[in-house]
């Protein structure tokens, strides 16, 4: 079955004005302006398949965002191609949208100063869903995000969890098969975030629906997607199953050893010791090859242990493990060349 989603080397660079300080820098900018070029996205290829939930990671600047917007149709590739359900996203706009869902986390699709419900009216117009069919899907979606106490007040006066939960509802009411989700948590409390975690891995479950999520909070993704593409400065770094980002970006097991009284110096074959104080130790394994009961026999002291605690890393501790390194070994970025323009 060939994908729902594919990218195929897409590329996107920016022409970026370079400031001019002074009144005659000014000037000069204004008369012939001095650009750079930026790569936002650089020869990222991928294929997503129908029913998929994929998280779409990376820092601020990575390209996320850039990405997504090729993906339905709002920014055309410099190079490379995209394609959506067999078609050219910014060729057939109209026709790619009648199938997507697309939810901004800081941009808003709902009228600022109508009802909740109203907007959902007008929503159903535009894409022109039968009345029967969206009173049912709308009756469902109100229950799962539970917005039903808040349908009648003006959009203005919802808080932004409210907001929020009214905005993902109003993308699925004409039963997208994919939904794009740019940052869909940003700003919300736990109680709101955990709602809207529980409709998206429901409606990709029961539904089929493809998900795309972009996001800086990282239970989403382990808690909606089961595979995921990191990117950073605009370039491919990891595409492949949740479980296998530890045994590529490194992240260590951490090993905590309770002792019955004070232990002293605590030595630990194949194991660096990584703080602790009192009758706690705590150390990093160096491998995930030798079974806990073999570094345990290891173990030299004199002191009684008590207890044992395995901690395996979790995404967040993957992530930041593999940007401190990225950190400490300064690795180049993009170069920007400069280019006057005009």
């Amino acid at each position: 079955m060939p994908p729902i989603i594919h990218a195929d080397g897409a590329t996107k660079w920016f022409a970026q004005k370079v400031p001019q300080s002074g009144l005659a820098g000014a000037f000069r900018n204004f008369l012939s302006p001095v650009t750079r070029d930026v790569k936002a996205v650089d020869g990222i290829s991928f294929a997503i398949q129908a029913g998929e939930a994929v998280g779409y990671l990376g820092p601020n600047g990575a390209g996320k965002s850039t990405m997504i917007k090729m993906l339905t149709g709002v920014l055309v590739p410099t190079a490379g191609s995209v394609s959506v359900l067999g078609r050219v996203p910014h060729v057939e706009r109209i026709a790619n949208a009648r199938d997507i869902g697309v939810v901004f986390g800081q941009r808003s699709q709902l009228w600022w100063d109508l009802p909740l419900f109203e907007s959902f009216e007008l929503h159903r117009r535009i894409y022109r869903v039968e009345k029967a069919r969206f009173d049912q899907v709308r009756a469902e979606l109100i229950e799962m995000l539970q917005i039903g106490p808040f349908l009648e007040r003006p959009v203005r006066q919802l808080s932004l969890g409210q907001r929020m939960r009214g905005e993902i509802a109003m993308t699925l009411l004409h039963e997208p098969k994919i939904l794009f989700l740019d940052e869909p948590t940003i700003g919300l409390d736990v109680v709101a975030k955990d709602v809207v975690r529980k409709l998206l891995a429901r409606i990709n479950r029961e539904r089929g629906t493809t998900i795309i999520l972009t996001t800086h909070d990282l239970r989403d993704i382990e808690e909606i997607c089961p595979r995921l593409i990191m990117v950073d400065d605009g370039k491919l770094l990891f595409d492949g199953p949740l479980a296998n980002l530890n045994a590529t970006f490194g992240a260590r097991k951490k090993l905590t050893l309770e002792f019955a009284t004070e232990p002293g110096t605590v030595t630990l074959a194949g194991a660096e010791p990584a703080g602790g104080e009192g009758v706690i130790r705590t150390f990093l394994l160096a491998d995930g090859k030798r079974s806990l009961v073999e570094i345990i026999t290891a173990l030299k002291s004199d002191a009684e242990l008590v207890d044992v605690h395995l901690h395996e890393p979790d995404i967040e501790e993957v992530i930041r493990t593999y940007y401190q390194s990225r950190e400490a070994v300064s690795l180049p970025v993009p170069s920007l060349a400069a280019k006057r323009v005009g």
